[in-house]
């Protein structure tokens, strides 16, 4: 069984897939800059036994990263649970994307992992959003090239910030509203972050549709896309295990590469 993992600024996402490449388990926890190997080790035990997974049926892992100063920590921690090595999802790991931007290099490792499965499990062209800490949005032409895309401020992070420079304004919980028009200072700021993302994706796939000259494939992804894209108008794909699965195809694809080459050297 392989593990998957991505660590984002936020959140780091825990998935599992079997030798089928389904994909049985999707967990998400809060990334900790500061916990150890071992701290960490306790939560992926614990996510595992809870999901009732017997440790030894972990033979392999992969991982992506946006976060270097947690990628060590846990690749430690996946080391000390079952023995094994991670295959990190970056440069010199075969992706199958042609990417086109100025510098492929500065592409986030969460931004091609999403492409890849996007690409292998969606019709082309798309346009692939994943909404984080930083709301990304991608786009593959219909021959399968990575164009680029944009970045936004994430629904949370900009909440946050109004809340910090404001004296009065609440922390607030996201939660589909039942009316646009809020009656109270927690249900305006409710709507407003969260119909003004919906207004956002829906523009920008507009915009990026009428640049390619077609329509496309929108897939969303992302701890808060559950809440959004069911106010979209455009008719957007949520998908919470994008990351799991292309992270799935990338590990099959190098391992493949890996026993290959092996069997030529032998």
């Amino acid at each position: 069984m392989l593990l998957a993992i991505d660590i984002g600024n936020t959140n780091i996402v825990f998935g599992c897939a079997d030798d089928d490449d389904n994909i049985i388990l999707s967990e998400r926890i809060s990334t900790n800059h500061s916990a150890t190997s071992a701290e960490y080790a306790v939560l992926i035990k614990n996510i595992l036994e809870m999901n009732g997974f017997d440790m030894k049926n972990i033979t392999d892992a992969v991982m992506s990263s946006v976060v270097p100063s947690v990628t060590n920590t846990l690749k430690e921690s996946v080391r000390k649970l079952f023995g094994i090595d991670v295959m990190t999802a970056g440069p010199g790991v075969r992706t199958g994307l042609n990417i086109l931007i100025d510098n492929p290099r500065q592409l986030g490792s969460d931004q091609v992992v999403d492409a890849v499965a996007a690409v292998n499990n969606y019709p082309v062209p798309l346009i692939i959003i994943d909404m984080g800490t930083a709301t990304t949005v991608s786009v593959v032409d219909k021959n399968k090239n990575y164009l680029g895309g944009l970045i936004m401020t994430g629904m949370k992070t900009a909440t946050d910030a109004l809340i910090q420079r404001t004296a009065q304004l609440p922390k607030i919980d996201f939660e589909l509203p039942e009316n646009i028009i809020g009656t109270n200072t927690i249900d305006c700021m409710k709507n407003g972050a969260l119909y003004s993302n919906a207004c956002a994706l829906d523009g920008i796939s507009q915009r990026i549709e009428e640049k390619l000259g077609e329509n496309c494939t929108i897939v969303a992804t992302g701890g808060l896309a559950e809440v959004v894209v069911p106010l979209c108008r455009k008719n957007i794909i949520l998908d919470k295990n994008l990351l799991i699965k292309g992270l799935t195809i990338i590990y099959r694809k190098n391992k493949k590469k890996q026993e290959e080459k092996n069997y030529a050297v032998y």
